[in-house]
């Protein structure tokens, strides 16, 4: 009888995508157990993701448990994994793809980022502040780190106003009813692989857990488009740290990626968008960036690194 042991973190959105995935492999009867491991990103409140490093936050401590056996796969937010792994770790699936928008989330309903009305955002994402200052250089920022559930309470206790969001997080821990507002994807084009599931794994896992686990838990057209994306973000040598946006779609047989970068303090913003079939995803991410980088993208990326 196979068994399939699935490292995660230990949040309540961490252990929603376990059990996700454990649901999927215990529709097909194989068996499989949680093991929870805490992560740098987990201990270290104090400071934002772009001042600890964004490498491997989220995921160092996973991956050294898939080196040594101890579990056999790890599941991740797709948003949260760095764009290039070691030769010896791979990304075995991607489940369907969540909704990718990002969402305001307040108990004040009436707030819009469009208003003109001015309030504070709390949020630890570069690529959020930086696209606000662009967007809307009316509303203030306040960094906040945490789990869902902490950034919640700093909300109710008027650390901030209103927080900003990936949809598929406050939906999965099911408060959609503080959802103030959908921020259109046209403008605050979402992290690459935002709303996605990713399983990781070694080169050392065994043929047959491998493909039993890619037949029930993969979704090929999300996994062309993340293809499609993280090639991209490679390109770029970019992570969670950097103000890079990416969101690849599925239509028709053909997929439409569209990405860029954005300034820190929000002055100047790059998107381009390139179109091609499936089988050339990573091609298509490649001269997306490529473009980027033409326009003056690097440029912007130097002076993002030397001000993180």
């Amino acid at each position: 009888m196979m068994n399939i042991k699935i490292g995660t973190r230990g949040s309540r959105l961490a252990l929603w995508q376990a059990y996700y995935i454990q649901d999927l492999l215990k529709a097909a009867e194989v068996d499989s157990e949680l093991v929870i491991i805490e992560t740098k990103g987990d201990k270290i409140l104090d400071r934002s993701l772009a001042k600890i490093g964004s490498k491997g936050v989220f995921t160092q401590e996973l991956e050294d448990q898939l080196r040594a056996g101890t579990i056999d796969i790890a599941v991740h937010s797709a948003k949260d994994l760095q764009s290039s792994l070691p030769e010896d770790l791979s990304i075995i699936a991607f489940t369907e793809r969540e909704r990718v928008n990002d969402v305001l989330i307040s108990q004040d309903k009436s707030l819009s980022l469009t208003s003109g009305r001015e309030f504070v955002v709390g949020t630890s994402s570069t690529r959020r502040v930086a696209m606000l200052k662009h967007f809307c250089p009316h509303i203030k920022t306040v960094d906040m780190r945490g789990n869902l559930q902490t950034r919640l309470r700093k909300l109710e206790e008027g650390q901030c106003d209103a927080l900003l969001l990936a949809y598929a997080g406050v939906h999965r821990m099911e408060y959609d009813d503080l959802i103030a507002e959908y921020l259109p994807t046209e403008d605050f084009t979402p992290a690459v692989g935002q709303g996605s599931v990713a399983i990781e794994a070694a080169s050392s896992l065994s043929i047959d857990k491998l493909n039993t686990i890619r037949q029930l838990t993969n979704h090929e057209p999300t996994e062309a488009c993340l293809k499609a994306e993280r090639a991209f973000l490679r390109r770029l040598e970019g992570g969670c740290s950097i103000p890079v946006f990416g969101l690849a779609t599925w239509q028709d047989g053909e997929i439409s990626l569209t990405g860029g970068v954005v300034s820190l303090d929000g002055s100047e913003l790059l998107r381009d968008r390139f179109s091609g079939p499936p089988a050339e995803a990573e091609r298509l991410g490649h001269a997306l960036a490529e473009s980027i980088l033409a326009k003056g993208g690097d440029e912007i990326l130097r002076a993002v690194r030397q001000n993180l």
